[in-house]
Parts: C-alpha cells; structure tokens; sequence
C-alpha cells in the first residue's frame, strides 16, 4: 500500500494494528513525565545540577515538539510503516543509552534524541488510523486513541514513582528508561508482523527549509516555557519568546513561496485553513492545554502543599484517566447531529468541573473524594471534547492529508501544554510560596489557578461552539474523500 493513499485500506487484523499504533502515543506522553518523580534520584546518583535536571526533562519535551510535524511529513514522503519503526527504534536505543548514561551531559543528549524519536513514532498512530479506519471502526479507534494519551501520561508518573522507589537490581532512576528496551523491541517485532507494508512512497522531497524554520520558531517558543518557570524568567527567556514571533511569520512565508512553485510544503496551509480544521485544532489545543496544566499544578498542590506522597498523587487522576477512556463509547452512540454538538458540550462542562473544585477548596473541607469524583467528571468531558474534535478534523479532509491534520494538531497540543504548564503552573507556585505559606495557602493557590482553567475552558466553548453545523451536515465527506480538500 502507498501511505500516500487518498482512499481507506482494509487490513486483515485491524484491532492488531490499533494495538500496536497506539504503543505510539502512550510511550511518548508517557516518557514526557516519567522523568518527573525521578530528578532526586538522579541529583542523588549522578551528581546532576539543578540545570541539568531541567534539561533532562526539558531536551525531551524540546526535540518532541519541533519535530512533530517533520514527523508526520515524513510518514507520507517515506511510508508511515518505515517512519513508525524508525521512530520507535531511535525511541528504544535513544532510551537503552539514557538508562545506562554515566554522565549528565549523555543523558540529557539520550533524551534529546528520545525526544526525536517520539515525534517520528507519534504521528503515525493517527495517520493510520485515518488510513485503515472508517466509520464507526474510525470512532473506536479515535477512542482509544485518545485514552492511550491520557493514560501515557498519568503512568509516566504513576510508574517511574514505583520504580524509583522499588530500586531494582538497585538501579534507582535508571529503570525508568530501561523498561522501554524490552517494550520498544516487542512493538517493532509487531509492527513488522501486523502493519502493512508500505509498498512505493510517494517519492516527494521533504520541505527542508520549512523544516529548519519551523524548528526555529518552535525551538524559541518551547525552550524558554520549559526552562523559564525553574529559572526565574531570566532575560534570555523573554528574549526568545520574542524572537519566536518572526521566526514563525519567516515559516509562513517560506511554506507559501515553497507552495506557490509547486513543490510540496511541509505543512499544507490550504488543509489547515478549513474552518471546522482550525478550530477544531484550537479547541483542542486550549482545552488539552488545561489538563496537562493540571497534572503539573495538582501534583504540586497535594505533594508539597499538603504533604501527600507522589503515589497519591499519581492515584488522584485515575477517575479523570478512567472516564476519559469511557466518554469514547458515549461518543459513537451519538446521532451525527449530537456527535456535532460534542466539542462544545464537553467544554462546557470542563468548565463547570473546574468551576465546581475551585468553589468546593475555597468554601468545602477540601475532601479528597470528593475532589476524586469531580476529576472523573471533569475526564469525561474532556474525552468527549477530544473524541468529538478528533472525528470532525480528521473527517473534515481526505486521508491524504492525514500529515496535516496529525502533524499540526500534535505541535500545538504540545506547544498548548507546555505554555499551560509553564503560565499555570508559575501562577501556582507564586501564590502558594508567599511570605508565611501552609495549606491553607497552597489551596487558595490551587483554587485560583483552577478557576483560571475553567476560564480557559470557557474560551474553547466558544470557539467550539457548533455554528454552521447544518452546512457542514449537507457537505458531509464521504469515504472516498470526496468534497474534501
């Protein structure tokens, strides 16, 4: 098969290939924080500094974002079969050279390099399933997909606390990147035996001026949110962010003269200009912005404001986890017209979950269970805004412009996360450290920050609001792709 495919391609074990498609997505949001809990091990162990501790988690996060679209390029251009077994082999060996780094400087470049590896892997799992998914198989699909992110996540945390603390072999940290050789090495075994081969790629050069400009641009913004918050917001930072601006515009133009001679940009920006695509994107965006900025600031909050330990923390965001996964099979049991209406429904009631926390920390007894069946609900909605998202974005163009969407829409969910993490997060932590801080402190912080997301919730219910819908039902695309750009 051509990845270059505009049509839908059946295989002979489709929920075998999900399977292996998702090990994407969940080792790459997984490896994004499983490093987290495991900085005082690795002070500990390898003598590393506080700046070298940013960077082992930073360098990931860093390389990840800037290549995620050159990813999803590359999956056309090369066959997302030969980029998704690259990618998870760079992940592998990128992850066995950080287990066993003698020094600071080898780690942070391994996960310079896992980073890498990650955005090759990443975009392929939505890709794929836009090429051998239709209908309600595509629906499942998404679903699960969806749940693959969320849970890669909270097991980054949940696990790399259990392995540094079990310090097996009296490895310590070094587990936390060693369990991905044997995992990394069964996904490649079935790869190979489940995904169809690529067969000719579509034979087009890759964009290499838009892939250095984006890099740039993507670079300047994401290095100084990673880095910032943990510096102080030194000059360099700001410095950066601003040069971020034109390095972007300087893509743009670069992408449309690359366009306007005919050649093949590395981003499509006729594709991206669809306007159930853009704003889909940025629903997604603002609304997944708010949960990675979450799991920062309530990790914060209940570790060090109110002294419980990281495994409670990690626990904590198991309802949201758990009923995300379920709002993918409330999702396809919806007639199109409410499918439509799902995006905004779910932001909605985002908000009114983080509404309701903020409201019950400031004026309730600051009951964990409570807070654990307001978490649930708010995964819920979340989930049924992503799955709602993902089925119209993705059904809105035809599958040869799955890069595109997959490319475009990982980066800015990414590039969504780290701002959040690093706006929110800030916020918190300078409310929560004033002169004379306790628990009391910590969630008034905490509250404030919450409500703020439910702000930010609020915003992506409005983009999303479902105006034109009818217009869009008459034009509906069919599995050819036809109507479709």
């Amino acid at each position: 098969m051509s990845s270059s495919s505009a049509t839908v391609t059946r295989t002979a074990a489709p929920q075998r290939l999900l399977g292996v498609l998702l090990a994407a997505p969940f080792l790459a949001q997984m490896d994004a924080t499983i490093a987290n809990v495991a900085t005082p091990s690795i002070h500990a162990r390898l003598h590393a500094s506080g700046a070298e501790l940013e960077l082992t988690i930073g360098a990931y996060l860093v390389s990840y974002a800037m290549l995620l679209v050159t990813g999803a390029r590359l999956g056309q251009t090369h066959g997302y079969r030969r980029v998704f077994v690259a990618g998870i082999a760079t992940f592998t060996l990128a992850s066995l050279v950080a287990g066993l780094a003698p020094s600071p400087l080898v780690l942070i470049a391994a996960r310079a390099v896992q980073g890498a590896g990650g955005a090759l892997m990443f975009p392929q799992a939505l890709t794929g399933i836009q090429l051998h998914f239709l209908g309600g198989e595509r629906v499942r699909a998404i679903a699960r997909y969806a749940v693959a992110l969320s849970s890669g996540a909270v097991t980054g945390q949940l696990l790399g606390g259990v392995l540094v603390s079990a310090d097996l072999f009296g490895s310590g940290w070094r587990s936390i990147f060693l369990i991905n050789v044997p995992i990394g090495a069964a996904v490649i075994a079935a790869a190979f035996r489940f995904m169809p081969d690529d067969g000719q790629h579509t034979g087009r050069e890759l964009d290499l001026r838009g892939v250095g400009t984006l890099s740039a641009a993507v670079l300047l913004a994401v290095l100084p949110l990673v880095l910032g918050p943990y510096q102080g917001w030194p000059t360099w930072t700001w410095c950066c962010l601003a040069a971020s601006v034109p390095a972007l515009a300087l893509f743009v133009a670069v992408e449309r003269r690359v366009a306007s001679a005919g050649r093949a940009p590395l981003l499509d920006f006729a594709v991206l200009g669809v306007p159930s695509v853009a704003r889909g994107i940025l629903v997604m965006a603002v609304a997944t912005g708010t949960y990675y900025a979450l799991l920062f600031t309530l990790a914060q909050y209940l570790q060090v404001g109110t002294g419980h330990s990281a495994l409670d923390s990690g626990l904590m965001v198991v309802p949201w986890v758990a009923a995300f996964g379920l709002s993918g099979q409330l999702n396809r049991r919806l007639r199109d017209v409410w499918a439509a209406r799902m995006p905004f429904v779910g932001c909605v009631v985002l908000a009114a979950v983080y509404v309701a926390i903020s409201i019950d920390l400031l004026h309730g007894d600051h009951g964990q269970a409570r807070l654990a069946v307001l978490l649930g609900v708010g995964g819920l909605a979340l989930g049924i805004q992503f799955n709602g998202t993902i089925a119209q974005i993705t059904g809105a163009v035809s599958e040869r412009h799955a890069p595109d969407v997959t490319g475009a829409s990982s980066m800015l969910i990414q590039i969504a996360g780290v701002m959040a993490i690093a706006a929110f997060g800030t916020l918190y932590v300078r409310l929560a450290h004033r002169p004379g801080s306790s628990v009391d402190a910590a969630t008034h912080a905490f509250a404030v920050t919450v409500a703020l997301f439910g702000v930010a919730a609020l915003v992506a219910a409005v983009t999303a609001w479902p105006s034109g819908l009818t217009r869009l039902r008459r034009t509906a695309p069919r599995a050819d792709g036809a109507g479709r750009p």
